[in-house]
């Protein structure tokens, strides 16, 4: 496995390669990870993982001087995964001058996540197009944890006519149903008991909708009124459209419930399809 950590080395290793299939990640790997990768692996001679905390995507107030970074650790996980290449840039090799141009990713920049985190969208889609571009793999992988990212991306990929498959992976959970995610550590023991409760909230809301409900905004709020009461702080509860996630419509078929809320100094975002 190579660790690479500038642009002209990785395009150099990249010569050789027939084709790659690419990982972008934050960093500070779990298990939903290296799912990803096992998803990767079998689609292209090269498998490559990029670990690199955007700055772009996060907010003044959010956790970007405090989000782990867990290098030596991850490279670990990434060797005993078959990762074949760990592109690991610093913030001057991605950014060595200020980002003046960047991609505004429509109106789904504006609503649920975007509406609670401006420009977070912003931030994701620049640097994943940069990478894209460092990168050229033919296809790329992305959780569906991030439902409005996988929207952002797919949407950028086909209008920017770029030669890249983004294929989507099913979230990963613990036992108890709680998405993987690396902000999970921020959770003390008593909230990650807690934790749960997102995502069994988000399936009762899942399943009223299968029984026949179609008044969507009283079981959001029923959602959002639960959570406050356990001691969250929820963003949004949502019933949306796969495809746009604009507000459903009479004979929509394809949903999705989404929902995220803070629960100490963790927010956690989570999702189900509903297809009807």
């Amino acid at each position: 496995m190579d660790v690479i950590h500038s642009v002209a080395a990785l395009r150099l290793r990249l010569q050789s390669e027939p084709n790659n299939v690419f990982v972008p990640t934050m960093g500070n790997l779990h298990a939903a990870h290296i799912q990803l990768i096992n998803i990767a692996k079998p689609r292209a001679a090269c498998t490559v993982v990029s670990i690199f905390v955007n700055r772009l995507q996060f907010g003044p107030q959010e956790d970007f001087e405090r989000y782990p970074r867990t290098l030596e650790a991850d490279c670990a996980k990434l060797r005993d995964a078959g990762v074949d290449v760990v592109f690991a840039p610093d913030e001057r090799e991605i950014y060595p001058e200020p980002q003046t141009y960047v991609l505004e990713p429509s109106d789904l920049q504006h609503i649920l996540d975007g509406a609670v985190r401006p420009g977070h969208f912003r931030g994701v889609a620049t640097v994943v197009l940069k990478l894209f571009n460092m990168v050229s793999p033919h296809s790329a992988i992305f959780g569906k944890k991030d439902y409005q990212q996988c929207l952002v991306l797919t949407n950028m990929v086909r209008q920017l006519a770029l030669p890249i498959e983004i294929i989507l992976a099913e979230i990963v959970r613990a036992e108890d149903g709680l998405a993987l995610s690396s902000r999970n550590a921020y959770l003390s023991p008593a909230e990650r008991r807690e934790a749960p409760r997102l995502f069994q909230l988000l399936c009762r809301t899942r399943e009223k909708i299968a029984a026949g409900v179609r008044d969507y905004q009283p079981i959001e709020l029923d959602v959002m009124a639960a959570l406050a009461h356990h001691g969250w702080k929820p963003d949004y509860v949502a019933v949306r459209r796969q495809s746009d996630l604009q507000v459903p419509q009479a004979g929509d078929l394809k949903l999705v419930v989404l929902g995220a809320a803070r629960l100490g100094r963790a927010r956690l975002i989570d999702n189900v399809e509903v297809n009807i």
